[in-house]
């Protein structure tokens, strides 16, 4: 079955030998090939099967080992020698198929070939019966082992492996015990094949296995295996898997014994009889019952033969002829009869009677059903069709009765004009189909024609009666070029069973349906209305939840590295001023929960005040920058001819709108990408506005173009394996376009799957005329700046900040160019006075290009950082090159001008610093009736750096216990929470105005709670309180309250 190709390699001197070889024909399935070389080719030695060597001529223990080494593992090397050179190659005897000891005869070569050929043969033989076994074994589902005389498991095959649940390696050389997860062998198993042994046959066997997961049933086949002495070394066993098969058959059984249970016992009864009806073989309960008798006696008493007695005698002839007509084996007939019982009771029976044969006589089997409950409701439904008839003839203006089988009719009542309802032919007959064609085509309205005509196909019509007995349709008919609605009705008159007679009427219902229709539509309006309420809600809901999360992760993270590096007090301070940041952006989302309701109602309105672009758009920075970081992202924010920094606008919704998008550019692009914000402001603009453009792009998953027209939609995420494990709920593009809209400004996005996303905002704002600050700085009026940033429009920008703070500015795209300049102006001695450098430039960065500078121009000139990144990583490596200071992307002009003087008058920036020393506010003991603990401990601290002595009540009960125990004027001022246990805020503090005690009575209190609505504050008033302060706590606010209410 197998064919093998031998490639023979002869190296060495040619001799008879090699062309004798050659002569050789190969077997059957074999085939030959042949190379030589007269050296040693080291190739055809690792290519041959069979290698044969002259050593004639040749050192041979060299050329052997050389042979050795080049040839393949399975590769057999017969070498020709003198008998000399047999000493020399000793070593490697073990490595050689076999030594020629030449000269040879050619009949001794012949025959040592012929020799080699049949062990060649013999090998492949033997791998092709080893591969046929290891096959057939290894693949049939039976589990097949092989065991020694101990029981322990010699081989084993797949399938084996497969139902212990373990490899070869782990079961080959273990016992039953390990293998099957038991305690100890099977005694039962060992019994059995040490039986096999003692009586060298096979035994046939099922065993029941005890294994970690359960008892398995066994089919086995053991048989002994024999050593070459025929002793009896092992056993060889096959068995079969049958647990699954003895648990169906065991199921079977018990519903078998169910199912006669069911028999004996069901409301149907059955009766078994000879076939002259003379002898009753079987009766269950249930027929006895049926026909009216306590025992199958008392039924033979009665005068069974064929039939009961108690069937009444007008169907008992019938029932006989029926039950007589059945003539072979097999045959069935099925019948209704009546019984009567001995009570007078009759019953309506429905019968199925088979003749069978068992034993070689034919019997009769019946089985009787009870429905005279199905009887008498058909009754009660004929009655019903009769006065739905009767009905249908006084209601309706006009009816006609049809025979449906025919389609015969015959006009039953006509009031008024029919408009050619129910038409006859030229011979005075009117037929079903034709009457109500031509009605419809003549009379309905062209859009209800086609519901009409199937309403009307006799088949349907006939399957809907059958079930349902009544149908009815509405349509609108056209008369006089008006529409009027009305109504056909169908309803079954007479047996259905003998007889399909229907009566069709027809009459207006335009008055109930127009008030229907008035009713729809207020309904319709009501319901648009709740949901447009509930969207409403769920959209005010899910955008707290989705802009909550931003700033609170980023007072989350930041919080987490101010721990981290508690004690590098400069860069904690930087993180409590971003988490300061985000805290009050999440302040002011809770403090105008209300107005976010109001989006989907339009009730929603604007609180414009004056703010500062620089400020919205570096705090935007520090709530991102802990996402930014987390992703590995690059942030870059850039501002481009922004002249004017101070707006009017509503700095909660414009930063709502910023960061939902920003924030979606985080959540949506990759780890490593890019994320850009630039904000330019457009020329041309009347007086006392300006009109800005925000453009946030990313590289990141980007949107498919279906998804993109639907971005605007409430719900609307799109569906794709990159995204669809981001959280989301597909509002924050909704509400983000309902602001939008609400501050009259306009929103676009483009974007292209795979590849990211830009949105562009616009809006218009009205300028803050706050006072205007001097622009210039004297002290660098007329002087040189140098612009250095590989992107055109910073440059642009940058210089014209420059040449309004009053400096001759400059600008370049890269490091290199900036050096060169620097150079040229030493030596024409017009140094640059300022240099404004970025940090990542194409050829060298900020702080290389510093430090260069700085050889040639000295620590003198000031040298400005401008960088998009968090500088923070790099200032000391800046400041060691000569960095005067840092400016953060986007770069205005205030803030520019701030740094700049910031470095030419630290004279008056250290006076000014020197004069803002920390106020201490008013000093004493105030109560702090807080249930908390955490705010307690806030409030506490925030007291004491305030220079107040705090004493804490639980409760408003000991609050005003701890007052009235306390000499008047002990305590400044009571701070009140609202919700505590015992007594709340209100009721504490009516009790302590109602006190005796004048001076306690008085005492200012100012209630601090996390009841933060306009009705809190008026009860707060209402009950006595002297203020009202929102949780979380304002320092400032707080202060401010005390000075007011101490001073």
């Amino acid at each position: 079955m197998y064919h093998c190709q031998i490639h023979f390699y002869f190296a060495g001197v040619p001799c008879s030998a090699f062309d004798i070889i050659k002569t050789i024909t190969p077997y059957e399935n074999f085939t030959h090939q042949y190379a030589q070389s007269e050296g040693i080719c080291l190739k055809d030695a690792a290519d041959a099967d069979v290698i044969v060597a002259n050593l004639e001529g040749m050192e041979a223990a060299s050329a052997v080992r050389t042979l050795l080494e080049a040839k393949c593992a399975k590769a057999q090397l017969i070498l020709l020698l003198e008998k000399c050179q047999m000493d020399s190659i000793a070593d490697y005897f073990c490595e050689i198929k076999d030594l020629w000891v030449m000269p040879m005869t050619e009949a001794e070569i012949r025959f040592r070939c012929e020799r080699w050929q049949q062990s060649y043969k013999m090998s492949k033989d033997l791998w092709q019966a080893e591969h046929f076994l290891e096959a057939t074994i290894n693949n049939v589902p039976n589990l097949v082992w092989y065991k020694d005389k101990n029981g322990v498991h010699k081989k084993v095959n797949n399938s084996f492996c497969q139902t212990v649940g373990k490899t070869k390696q782990q079961v080959e050389g273990q016992r039953h015990a390990y293998i099957w997860d038991v305690e100890q062998d099977d005694p039962a198993c060992i019994e059995s094949e040490e039986e096999v042994m003692s009586r060298r046959r096979t035994f046939v066997s099922e065993e029941l296995v005890q294994t970690g997961t359960g008892t398995r049933t066994l089919m086995t086949y053991k048989s002994p295996l024999y050593d070459l002495d025929g002793s009896v070394m092992g056993t060889v066993g096959v068995a079969i898997d049958v647990t699954q098969e003895r648990v169906y058959e065991q199921e079977i059984v018990q519903k078998n014994q169910t199912l006669e249970k069911i028999f004996t016992t069901i409301d149907c009864g059955v009766i078994r009889h000879t076939s002259d009806g003379s002898r009753v073989l079987s009766i269950n309960r249930a027929a006895l019952k049926i026909l009216g008798y306590a025992s199958q006696e008392e039924m033979e008493a009665d005068g069974f033969q064929t039939v009961a007695g108690s069937i009444l005698e007008e169907d008992r002839e019938r029932f006989t002829e029926c039950i007589e007509s059945l003539e072979k084996e097999g045959d069935s007939v099925s019948t209704e009869y009546r019984v009567r019982h001995k009570n007078g009771e009759i019953l309506h029976i429905m019968g199925n009677v088979k003749l069978l044969m068992e034993d070689g006589e034919l019997f009769y089997q019946r089985f009787l059903l009870d429905c005279t409950a199905q009887k008498l409701q058909e009754k009660k439904k004929e009655q019903r069709q009769t006065e739905l008839m009767q009905a249908l003839t006084v209601d309706y203006s006009i009816a006609c009765f049809f025979d449906l089988n025919t389609g015969a009719g015959v006009p039953i009542r006509r009031d008024v004009c029919d408009e050619g309802a129910f038409t006859a032919d030229k011979h005075g007959n009117i037929y079903f189909e034709q009457s109500m064609e031509q009605y419809i085509q003549a009379v309905v309205h062209e859009e209800d024609r086609e519901k009409m005509r199937q309403f009307c196909r006799v088949d349907d019509l006939r399957q809907k009666l059958a079930e349902h007995g009544v149908q009815h349709a509405n349509y609108r008919a056209v008369t006089g070029g008006e529409v009027f609605y009305y109504q056909l009705k169908a309803v079954r008159a007479g047996s259905w069973n003998r007889q399909c007679g229907i009566v069709i009427g027809l009459r207006s219902v335009d008055a109930e349906i127009r008030k229907e229709m008035e009713q729809k539509n207020l309904l319709e309006t009501a319901l648009m209305q709740a949901n447009r309420a509930s969207k409403a809600k769920s959209v005010f809901l899910s955008n707290m939840s989705h802009d909550i999360r931003t700033p609170m992760n980023a007072i989350v993270g930041f919080t987490a590295l101010a721990i981290a590096h508690i004690d590098q007090h400069e860069q904690v301070g930087e993180y409590l001023k971003k988490i300061m940041t985000s805290g009050n952006h999440l302040l002011s989302l809770i403090n105008d929960v209300l107005d976010m309701s109001r989006i989907e109602s339009g009730r929603m309105h604007l609180d414009e005040k004056p703010c500062s672009l620089p400020d919205i758009l570096h705090g935007l920075r520090s709530i991102l920058q802990s996402d930014i970081h987390a992703k590995q992202l690059d942030l870059y924010m850039d501002a481009v001819d922004v002249l004017h920094e101070e707006i009017c606008c509503d700095k909660l919704r414009l930063n709502q709108v910023l960061l939902n998008l920003l924030s979606n550019a985080v959540k949506y692009t990759g780890a490593g990408g890019i994320i850009s914000m630039r904000i330019t402001e457009r020329p041309g603009t009347a007086e006392g506005r300006a009109d800005y453009i925000f453009t946030i792009r990313d590289n990141g998953f980007g949107m498919s173009r279906e998804f993109a027209a639907h971005i605007f939609e409430p719900f609307e995420r799109e569906k794709n394996s990159t995204i669809s494990g981001i959280q989301g709920t597909g509002l924050g593009m909704a509400i983000t376009k309902n602001i939008v809209d609400l501050m009259n400004g306009t929103i676009e996005v483009s974007s292209e799957l795979g590849k990211g996303t830009e949105v562009t905002v616009c809006f218009s704002f009205r300028l803050h005329d706050g006072g205007k600050q001097q622009m210039d700085i004297p002290k660098l009026k007329n002087c040189r700046a140098l612009v250095v940033d590989d992107d055109f429009n910073t440059c642009d920008s940058v210089t014209y900040m420059l040449s309004q703070i009053g400096m001759r500015a400059e600008w370049t795209l890269s490091g290199k160019e900036a050096l060169l300049r620097t150079h040229q102006a030493v030596t024409r001695a017009d140094n640059y006075t300022v240099y404004v450098i970025d940090w990542m430039l194409p050829d060298m960065n900020g702080i290389e290009v510093t430090r260069r500078i700085r050889r040639e121009m000295g620590d003198e000139v000031p040298i400005i950082l401008l960088t998009a990144y968090d500088w923070k990583d790099i200032e000391d490596e800046a400041k060691e090159a000569g960095i005067s200071a840092f400016c953060s992307k986007p770069l205005f002009l205030s803030e520019l001008r701030g740094c700049l003087h910031s470095i030419v008058e630290t004279e008056e920036a250290e006076q000014a610093s020197a004069e803002k020393e920390p106020v201490l506010h008013h000093g004493g003991h105030i109560l702090l009736a807080e249930d908390n603990e955490i705010n307690q401990e806030i409030a506490s601290a925030i007291l004491e750096d305030a220079g107040f002595t705090t004493d804490i009540a639980g409760n408003g009960q000991i609050a005003v216990d701890m007052l009235k125990k306390s000499d008047p004027g002990y305590y400044q001022l009571v701070l009140m929470d609202v919700q505590m246990p015992v007594m709340d805020g209100y009721t504490a503090t009516k009790a302590i105005r109602a006190l005796e005690n004048k001076a306690h009575a008085s005492i200012p209190i100012l209630a601090m709670t996390a009841n933060a609505f306009e009705e809190d504050k008026k009860q707060a008033i209402k009950c006595g309180m002297n203020g009202h302060l929102a949780k979380p706590i304002d320092v400032e606010a707080l202060l401010a309250a005390l000075d007011r209410l101490l001073s």
